[in-house]
C-alpha cells in the first residue's frame, strides 16, 4: 500500500508517516521498483498505535517506549502503567498551570476598564509592571 493509501487507512498524514520514519519511530518501509513507499498490515498497525498515542498527548520518546512494550509480548503490565501514570502526572501539572494562567488572564481582565482610557492593566502585567493588578480597576 503506497503512503497515500496508507494515510487514509490509518489517519495519519503523509507529512508524518515521513516524519515518524525519519525520527526511527517507525522503521522504514519496503519500498516498490520504482521506489515507492510500500506500507504493509504491520506498519499501519503502528501508525494507528502512534496516532492514538499522539492523540493522548505522549511524546515521541513515550510513544518509541510504548511500542517497544506493545511489540513485546513478555513485558511487565507495570512498565506500561508506569509510563502513563507519569504521563496522566504531567498532563496533570500542566493543566494547573493553564488554569494558574486563566485565573491570571481572568484577573487581569477583570481589572481593566475596557474603555476610551489607554491605562490597561493587562499591558501593564505584560511588560512587567508590579502595580498592574491595581491598574484600571474598574470603578
Amino acid at each position: 500500500m503506497n503512503i497515500g493509501k496508507a494515510s487514509a487507512a490509518t489517519g495519519v498524514t503523509a507529512k508524518m508517516i515521513r516524519y515518524y520514519e525519519s525520527v526511527g519511530l517507525i522503521r522504514p518501509s519496503e519500498r516498490t521498483e520504482s521506489n515507492y513507499r510500500d506500507f504493509n498490515e504491520r506498519d499501519l498497525n503502528d501508525l494507528r498505535f502512534i496516532r492514538r498515542a499522539r492523540g493522548l498527548g505522549f511524546s515521541v520518546d513515550e510513544i518509541t517506549r510504548l511500542l517497544s512494550l506493545w511489540r513485546d509480548r513478555n513485558r511487565p503490565s507495570r512498565e506500561v502503567k508506569a509510563l502513563a501514570e507519569k504521563h496522566v502526572a504531567d498532563l496533570d501539572a500542566r493543566i494547573a498551570e493553564m488554569q494558574a494562567m486563566a485565573d491570571t488572564l481572568r484577573n487581569l481582565s477583570h481589572c481593566c476598564a475596557g474603555d476610551d482610557r489607554p491605562d490597561c492593566p493587562i499591558l501593564s502585567d505584560l511588560a512587567g509592571s508590579p502595580a498592574a493588578a491595581s491598574e484600571g480597576a474598574p470603578q
